[in-house]
């Protein structure tokens, strides 16, 4: 008997997992928030402008645009966009999670519907992780993330004049897709040391030797700096803009291995945006509320099939580790087979265990460094909905002793506003007196804040939930 494998998420993860159990004789309902399959690896101009042949920046799209015909051709897939999951269900009894969610635009009248398969795949991806610094939250600060989508669907550009900052090999694709529009980009800023980097790449080349098209992105990357004459400049960061009700210019510093500002370093860059990518935040607010387990850095906790600690649930893509669309790719083939009830051949085991250690390896790359609790000032305001500055965090936790995540937040209103601390669950937290055992701990990240479960993961209207009927309430 055919299984249905309902996949949640249509980036590359969850698009590989729903292929991948079509083939294997499942039924399958995709449900993507967005108007079209690719999420943000592959994001296209929208069909409403009525482009011919839009440009497409970035890699994958012919593979992505095959994958989304198969989809959404396939006699076996029903596929939903414009679909947001606002709700997990668990069955006391057992049985696979159901998923409540509403299809239509944000604002229109959306309709509500209920899905429960044998097999639950969560494909949610991960958003933009920024560190606090002085002005960040002035007008011309942009994540990474935000500035390449205004690239790749609007063709806009977040500035003229434009520092990108951060770590982590993504800023060089957003430097990319800037300078190929028409941007000045001033500087490429990674904080992290150049040996120390180029150390983790080089080390144990062999497990690197299925990722020949992941050398080749670099290749063109740093191949675009040299055509436009884009600096890499390594142990840098912005550390502070400034300007008269927008960025008018970034203060850059030197940094320490521990991400502290050198002094005597700091310069000024005359800019009109900065943007800023410190890592990523996995988007498990569903994951949690399925009851799936985090690991200590804050993903979702998979066995080597990319199954969760709940029996019928799988996760696969960023939500379990950083790795990019192609580890995505693989993770959701491995998901969608295990769904279907199908075992993974040799080939995909290989290929299965190289993304893992690639993963392993980016993360142990590209860390977040204590230093960076640095940067802020006590007026330095680290959660944007209520606020709430550096200074009142500090003073709450040290009221709070070592208490809970949760004693902090109450005590200060912070990660209580409408992005309910998706932007600063993890400063709030890094903020503790004593985030680390010793200073000698290897860490991949400041602290993770503790996910809180939510009876709703995403915003729903109070008109939407009154007109739900009396027996889906």
């Amino acid at each position: 008997m055919s299984r249905h494998v309902v996949v949640v998420g249509g980036g590359p993860a969850g698009t590989a997992a729903a292929e991948s159990a079509l083939r294997h004789g499942a039924t399958v309902t995709l449900i993507d928030s967005n108007e079209a399959l690719g999420g943000q690896y592959n994001r296209r101009i929208p069909a409403a402008y009525g482009v011919r042949q839009p440009l497409a920046i970035g890699h994958g799209y012919a593979a992505a645009a095959r994958r989304a015909r198969l989809l959404i051709e396939h006699p076996r897939c029903e596929y939903l966009s414009w679909a947001s999951v606002y709700q997990i269900e668990r069955h006391l009894e057992g049985g696979c999670p159901a998923v409540r969610l509403l299809i239509g635009v944000e604002g229109d009248r959306r309709a509500h519907r209920v899905v429960q398969g044998d097999a639950l795949v969560l494909a949610t991806g991960a958003y933009d992780r920024v560190c606090p610094f002085p002005g960040w939250d002035l007008p011309g600060v942009y994540t990474a993330g935000a500035a390449q989508t205004l690239a790749k669907t609007q063709r806009l550009l977040v500035g003229k004049s434009v520092l990108l900052s951060g770590t982590g090999p993504f800023l060089l694709p957003v430097a990319q897709s800037l300078a190929d529009n028409g941007a000045r980009v001033q500087a490429v800023l990674e904080a992290n040391p150049g040996r120390r980097i180029a150390k983790q790449w080089a080390a144990r080349p062999w497990e690197l030797r299925h990722s020949a098209a992941k050398a080749a992105e670099l290749i063109e990357y740093l191949a675009c700096g040299v055509r436009h004459r884009i600096p890499l400049r390594t142990s840098r960061a912005v550390v502070a803009v400034s300007g008269d009700g927008r960025v008018e210019e970034a203060t850059v510093a030197r940094l320490d291995e521990s991400w502290t500002p050198i002094p005597g370093s700091h310069i000024t860059v005359p800019v009109d945006a900065v943007a800023v990518s410190h890592g990523f935040t996995p988007q498990h607010e569903l994951a949690v509320a399925a009851g799936a387990k985090l690991t200590p850095d804050g993903f979702v906790q998979v066995d080597g099939n990319q199954q969760t600690s709940v029996e019928c649930v799988w996760a696969a893509g960023e939500i379990t580790g950083i790795g990019g669309a192609q580890v995505s790719v693989i993770e959701g083939t491995v998901a969608g087979l295990a769904a279907a009830g199908a075992a993974s051949d040799r080939a995909l085991r290989t290929r299965h265990r190289t993304a893992e250690q690639f993963v392993t390896r980016l993360a142990t790359a590209h860390p977040i460094r204590s230093g960076v609790l640095t940067w802020s000032r006590p007026d330095t305001v680290i959660c944007r909905c209520e606020g709430t500055t550096c200074g009142e965090l500090t003073a709450a936790w040290s009221r709070a002793a070592g208490e809970s995540y949760r004693s902090a937040k109450l005590a200060t209103r912070a990660g209580l506003g409408p992005c309910q601390g998706r932007m600063c669950a993890a400063n709030i937290e890094a903020l503790r007196d004593r985030p680390y055992a010793d200073s000698a701990t290897p860490t991949t990240g400041l602290a993770a804040a503790g996910p809180a479960w939510r009876p709703l993961a995403a915003p729903v209207r109070l008109r939407e939930l009154a007109e739900l009927d009396e027996g889906q309430s």
